[in-house]
């Protein structure tokens, strides 16, 4: 049986990836926060609780972040660019991510087929921005997108059959989504975990490093 393990696996996207990876006859492994006390902002935290794992795992997936963070709200104008924002979005919607790679590294296959999956957002292509505002979201995510593009050339030396993207899973009907979205429907998050775990399953190692969407459409940077 092939094992995967999913980062933010309490509740939401990362739930549904979950249940959907088993209802594939996946070996299923979660973490959380809330159960697990993992933190992808603390690399201790991190290193800790991936340390505690054997592997392998052929898939992993990390469905951690946030569209608003303590008292940070989505900037409307510059008026509103806070710093701290700034630091707490890159910390867990770019580093986040990125700490979790490093230290799942060791327990994915070097020999045949393996997946890393971060969800991303839209939001993060600079091309498609026409709207502005949310500038630290937007930045972090765009970061995320760097940084394992960054990440799946490495990754690729030592596990030629990797395939490392960034997932942009739709509007999801979740707390994250639900204030910010106006009238745009969102999808279940089963359905959103099952469009971009076939996505992810059809991807080659030629398109590690890409940024697609829940239809496996390529996301201009």
């Amino acid at each position: 049986m092939q094992q995967a393990l999913v980062i933010g696996a309490s509740r939401g996207i990362g739930a549904a990836v979950a249940l959907a990876l088993e209802g594939q006859g996946y070996g299923v492994t979660r973490l959380s926060r809330s159960t697990d006390g993992l933190d992808v902002t603390d690399e201790a935290s991190v290193q800790a609780c991936l340390g505690r794992l054997d592997g392998p795992f052929s898939t992993v997936f990390v469905a951690t972040g946030a569209l608003e963070l303590g008292p940070h709200r989505p900037e409307k104008s510059l008026r509103a660019v806070d710093p701290a924002a700034f630091a707490a979005q890159f910390a867990l919607n770019a580093t986040g991510p990125l700490l979790v790679l490093k230290h799942a590294l060791r327990l994915m296959p070097r020999e045949g087929a393996v997946r890393f999956a971060a969800l991303s957002a839209r939001v993060g292509s600079i091309r498609d921005n026409r709207l502005g505002g949310w500038y630290a979201y937007r930045a972090a995510k765009a970061a995320l997108n760097q940084l394992i593009h960054t990440a799946a050339i490495e990754v690729a030396r030592t596990h030629p059959q990797s395939v490392v993207v960034t997932l942009h899973p739709g509007t999801v009907d979740t707390g994250l989504t639900r204030d910010h979205r106006g009238t745009h429907p969102g999808v279940p998050a089963a359905e959103a975990a099952g469009h971009m775990l076939a996505v992810l399953d059809g991807l080659t190692p030629a398109q590690s490093g890409g940024f697609y969407d829940w239809q496996g459409q390529e996301i201009p940077w």
